[in-house]
């Protein structure tokens, strides 16, 4: 009898990205195949992997046959389905609404680095334009669609020293890649 398998969701940062860093969702899948993981599903073209594993996952193992595969180095963030579905239940009320100004995120950070670095770093959300909230090492962030760029979360979470250490998707992805791992 074999182990039981787990559903887990790695997310490549900055994959597919204004022409840089490209890698095939087809060839990617067969990596990850290669690798021994199955059910493996990707989705969208930004480096999204939800897949079947009996054994602990880590990123380095990802990261080294995407460098390999690919010559693409990235970071990855990684979690189960049990752990992104806690996080889920946990958002704030305000995120992941049907109200189509304002724009929903979960900023993912990637280990070693904290949410509460992360925070720190960016400094305080623009007051009327933006909100966070963070949860263990997620930073649930919304923020006003036609005012954007006047936010200070939306002009420092891709600056240097804080960019390279989160990975950043959309609601309707997260709760995508939820259900994709129930599948």
């Amino acid at each position: 009898m074999g182990k039981k398998m787990k559903r887990y969701i790695a997310l490549l940062r900055g994959i597919n990205i204004s022409g840089k860093n490209k890698v095939a969702m087809s060839e990617l899948k067969l990596g990850f195949e290669e690798l021994g993981f199955e059910n493996v599903i990707t989705y969208f073209n930004s480096g999204n992997v939800v897949f079947s594993a009996d054994r602990e996952v880590t990123s380095a193992e990802i990261a080294k046959m995407v460098e390999d595969r690919f010559g693409v180095v990235t970071e990855i963030y990684i979690t189960d389905a049990e752990t992104l579905d806690e996080i889920l239940k946990n958002a704030p009320d305000w995120w992941g609404t049907a109200d189509k100004d304002i724009y929903d995120n979960l900023i993912f950070v990637i280990p070693p680095s904290t949410a509460e670095e992360i925070a720190e770093k960016v400094g305080e959300p623009t007051e009327k334009l933006e909100k966070i909230c963070i949860y263990k090492n997620v930073i649930f962030w919304s923020f006003d669609r036609k005012n954007y760029s006047k936010a200070n979360w939306w002009k420092k979470t891709a600056s240097a020293g804080i960019g390279e250490k989160l990975t950043i998707r959309t609601a309707n992805t997260v709760k995508k890649l939820a259900e994709l791992c129930r599948q």
